[in-house]
């Protein structure tokens, strides 16, 4: 048995190299041999209606809709906050938006609305995010830019968690799942008080990486298409400074002005074209796969400064991952000696924020019972049974949504192929890379996540399979909670 035939064999049966109590361990006589036969324990079992595996960008929402259904729900995080890749690994929350400025005479339109939108107010009230910016330079990539500051999203979205009813469990792992033919009974989870099964009725993959789905048995496949990254956040900087250092080698690409340190019309995005900057700091940002744009809600601080880098397999390799986490924070390292070296204002900068962990664009592809396609993207598709619109591509202004409209995220598209009571929602889905290109999206993720836990409570209440919800049923939870669907 190869390593990927081995690997895929442990994620079915929801088993993995554990450690189990000494009192165990000297009960089992350890034999030779490629596998260690675990010794069978009884768990606790606790028992909900909705259990969302993975607290990012679309878990987040899908737990806070779920429970504000009705379902009693559970929410599992392996880190000890919620947040994911819009507190650790992005530059700003894109996009609430269509691109309305990018075509002339195209109506301004908020297109995701509901509990992202919530999360935004919220954050409005304590200095955490600049608001709907509008990009002044670069707007043919995006008509707005929504910046937050980190930490006070993790807090926020945390307290909306638990003010919702869910029963969040951090710094756990989900560690197998409990199958009943092609329905999943319950997962289990582990953390320092031990491992527990937790039965449900519908449960909810957004763990990025697809998990869940993959011990459940799911079909799924690992493209391995995009870098991984991790982001510095930099202090002690001058946001003017760096503007100005853009400006005077011609290179500002992107510009927005919102609410920074308490005050509007504040820089609070920039971004640059690297070819025309010094050579020295050009060069430097290359090897380093170092991304020039940033964005910030205070004064003298660079909230994200991405550095990426192309694993030669798929992120879900643990040892290539391994040596991945120092690459990059020897690039993190490099790129502040960068900015003290090249730009004004910056001669005492220093780390002030690390991600814990890389951060992914894609792991697993999961089959879902719809794959959006790149024309359905691009030419703004909608459909009978959809839980969002959405409008921002991030490849534009090369790649847009046609006419600066909107096109829809279908129910069956967050709907796993083969298993009864899961839904997915986030970056696992969507298989051709230009379509991914905007469905993986921190904002899309954010929709994603409200419809699939509003889907996944009324099927608890309805005690129904994924596939037998009424979509009529879905469609009015979901105007009702103000997500915004077209007519």
């Amino acid at each position: 048995m190869d390593r990927r035939e081995f690997s895929k064999h442990m994620l079915i049966l929801g088993l993995g190299a554990r450690a189990v109590h000494a009192a165990e361990t000297s009960k089992v006589d350890i034999h030779g041999g490629d596998y260690y036969e675990e010794p069978a324990k009884k768990l606790p079992v606790r028992t909900f209606d909705v259990v969302v595996a993975g607290a990012g960008t679309a878990g987040v929402v899908a737990a806070i809709a779920a429970a504000r259904q009705g379902a009693k729900t559970a929410l599992i995080e392996v880190k000890g906050y919620p947040g994911g890749t819009a507190t650790e690994g992005g530059t700003a929350l894109h996009s609430f938006y269509n691109l309305w400025k990018a075509f002339p005479g195209v109506p301004k339109r908020q297109v995701v609305r509901g509990i992202p939108q919530e999360i935004i107010d919220r954050l409005l009230k304590v200095g955490g995010t600049s608001g709907h910016a509008e990009m002044s330079e670069g707007y043919n990539y995006d008509s707005v830019c929504t910046c937050i500051d980190t930490e006070l999203y993790k807090l926020t979205t945390f307290e909306m968690l638990v003010e919702a009813g869910v029963f969040v469990c951090v710094n756990t792992l989900l560690a197998g799942a409990i199958m009943d033919g092609s329905r999943i009974r319950g997962v289990i989870a582990e953390s320092r008080s031990g491992r527990e099964a937790f039965y449900a009725k519908c449960f909810v993959d957004c763990t990025a990486y697809g998990d869940l789905a993959a011990f459940a048995g799911a079909e799924f496949t690992e493209p391995n298409d995009y870098p991984v990254v991790n982001s510095v956040g930099m202090a002690n900087v001058s946001v003017e400074k760096y503007y100005e250092f853009l400006a005077k080698h011609n290179a500002v690409s992107q510009l927005a002005r919102g609410l920074r340190s308490g005050k509007d019309d504040q820089i609070v995005r920039l971004d640059g074209r690297t070819a025309k900057l010094p050579a020295g700091f050009r060069d430097g940002a290359r090897k380093i796969g170092m991304s020039v744009v940033t964005t910030t809600t205070h004064d003298n601080y660079f909230m994200f400064i991405k550095l990426n880098l192309k694993l030669p397999v798929s992120p879900t390799n643990r040892d290539e991952v391994a040596k991945a986490e120092l690459e990059l924070r020897r690039r993190m390292a490099k790129a502040v000696e960068l900015f003290r070296e090249y730009v004004p204002g910056c001669e005492k900068a220093f780390m002030a924020r690390t991600s814990p962990k890389l951060c992914i664009r894609r792991g697993r592809l999961i089959a879902c019972d719809y794959d959006i396609t790149r024309d359905d993207v691009l030419e703004g598709h909608h459909f009978d049974d959809e839980v969002m619109v959405y409008g921002f591509h991030d490849s534009a202004p090369r790649l847009q949504i046609k006419d600066g409209g909107t096109y829809g995220i279908p129910y069956n598209a967050l709907r796993v192929k083969g298993i009864e009571n899961l839904l997915a929602a986030g970056m696992m889905i969507t298989s051709n890379h230009d379509a991914h290109m905007s469905t993986r999206n921190t904002v899309c993720c954010m929709g994603q996540g409200q419809g699939a836990g509003t889907a996944a409570a009324l099927c608890a209440a309805k005690n129904c399979g994924t596939r037998d919800l009424r979509y009529r049923d879905l469609r009015d939870a979901l105007i009702k909670a103000g997500v915004y669907l077209v007519a």
